[in-house]
């Protein structure tokens, strides 16, 4: 792809980096920019600068946040004795999406996956052990996408809490194997959510 301006051929070359953009999206993304009033594309920029430096995460459930704590951990109406284990910020989002669940979240940053290079250390889990360990969970609801890393890490945590007097459920599986959580519709997600079985029994399954 041939450049009449070195700025251009920067500016695509960045855009080009973002997930499922090719030069020729990338292109018609930057063009666009081009054609729109000058502060509109100042907003942008300054929008994505701010993520970038200013964006926290929370303190308790590692969910993206403007504060230490997120939104949904400092609401006193969400029920904290339940937690619902997700492998990213998209996934909180999917469950949230479905209105099915009051209790809080803990997002992981990946799962298991020893072909990647991805251990349970590479993960916040320890965190979320320590958490059952204060005695002030009553249940955990493993809602990983329904894949072999994913049953892979639910098992981990699994062993790893088991001493403890908890339960443990995972997300019905009207949620097809092999699916990524967040492209699942809400109506499913929903309904997996409030039919969650005992984890021990999706072993057997």
């Amino acid at each position: 792809m041939e450049f009449s301006s070195k700025l251009l051929e920067n500016a695509v070359n960045e855009m080009s980096q973002l997930p499922s953009i090719g030069k020729r999206t990338a292109l018609r993304l930057v063009l666009h920019l081009l054609r729109q009033p000058e502060h509109q594309t100042f907003q942008l920029s300054e929008a994505l600068s701010k993520v970038r430096s200013e964006i926290n995460f929370c303190n308790s459930c590692h969910n993206i946040s403007d504060k230490p704590l997120c939104e949904i951990c400092s609401n006193p109406n969400r029920n904290s004795q339940i937690i619902c284990v997700v492998e990213d910020i998209r996934d909180v989002m999917a469950v949230e999406n479905t209105s099915s669940f009051k209790g809080l979240y803990h997002v992981l940053g990946g799962k298991i996956s020893p072909m990647d290079g991805i251990g349970p250390q590479d993960l916040n889990i320890a965190s979320l052990v320590e958490k059952v360990k204060s005695g002030k969970v009553e249940e955990l609801i493993f809602a990983m996408s329904p894949t072999m890393e994913g049953d892979t890490t639910n098992f981990y945590i699994f062993r790893q809490i088991q001493e403890h007097n908890i339960a443990t459920s995972t997300i019905a599986r009207g949620v097809a194997a092999g699916n990524e959580l967040e492209y699942t519709d809400e109506i499913t997600l929903g309904r997996s959510i409030v039919d969650r079985i005992p984890f021990e029994t999706s072993l057997k399954l």
